[in-house]
Order: structure tokens, then C-alpha cells, then sequence
């Protein structure tokens, strides 16, 4: 089993031990939404090492003085900076391997013969076609010869 910030491993008793906090702390701020930790199937509330953190700075953040409303908010903005940085090295990483993979494609264009847009390699010409039997008129507007 791999155990990690995110595994839940700690009973209330222990949680509330490494955080410095009683117990009953740690059930209120679970009622109001702060700090919750998974369940076992019994109910028991299991903590992670994360749940840890979380509740450390819950209590820095009460003890300068900041309500438990405000901790609230905190919280969310702290989750949400945290998901944007995951999802910016998850697009930075894309973005590199994108770079890449186009660095390895040829890069220059042309116009293939039925008119789509085709790749060449670099310091290649297109094919030359024989020449079509189709014919392009252009008139200008107010051409005298209008019908």
C-alpha cells in the first residue's frame, strides 16, 4: 500500500494530536465544512497528512485573528490556486510536447492539386502539374460588356 498526503490514515485522536488541537475541534470544523476527513465504513473520521496541513493553518489563521467564515474563503482560494497550478503544469506539459511534436513535422505548405493545403519539407518544391483545361473568368465590376 502506498501512502501518501492524500491517504487517509489517521484516526481524530492522532490528527488531533499532530495538529495541537482537541478532538472536539476537529469535529466542529468537520460540521462546518473546514477540515473533512474520508469515513470508514463505520463512520470513523480518518485524516491525511494534507487534513493535517489544513487543520495547522486553520488554527494560524484563527489565532491571527480571522473568522471562521473568512478561514473559509481562505481555504477555497488556497484549493482553487492549488487546482489552477495543476492545471497549468498540466498545459505547460502538453503545450512542450505539442512544441515538440510540430518541431519533428515539415513546416512548409503549398497548395496540393485539388486545392487543399498539403505539407512539404523544408527546400521542397510542390509537383508540377499539367497544366488544367479549365478556364477562370474574371470581369470587373461595370464591365461595359455586362449583360
Amino acid at each position: 500500500m502506498v501512502v501518501d498526503r492524500d491517504t487517509p490514515v489517521y484516526v481524530i485522536s492522532v490528527a488531533a494530536e499532530l495538529a495541537g488541537m482537541h478532538a472536539q475541534t476537529l469535529r466542529q470544523y468537520d460540521r462546518l465544512g473546514l477540515v473533512v476527513p474520508s469515513r470508514t465504513r463505520g463512520g470513523g473520521r480518518r485524516y491525511s497528512a494534507r487534513d493535517v496541513d489544513r487543520l495547522r493553518e486553520v488554527q494560524r489563521l484563527s489565532a491571527e485573528g480571522v473568522g471562521l467564515a473568512g478561514i473559509r474563503r481562505v481555504l477555497d482560494l488556497e484549493n482553487e490556486v492549488e487546482d489552477l497550478r495543476s492545471r497549468v503544469a498540466r498545459l505547460t506539459a502538453e503545450n512542450h510536447a505539442l512544441r515538440e511534436a510540430v518541431g519533428q513535422l515539415p513546416r512548409v505548405f503549398a497548395a496540393g492539386r485539388h486545392g487543399e493545403v498539403v505539407a512539404l519539407r523544408a527546400g521542397t518544391r510542390p509537383r508540377q502539374t499539367s497544366p488544367g483545361t479549365s478556364l477562370t473568368l474574371w470581369r470587373p465590376q461595370g464591365w461595359p460588356f455586362e449583360d
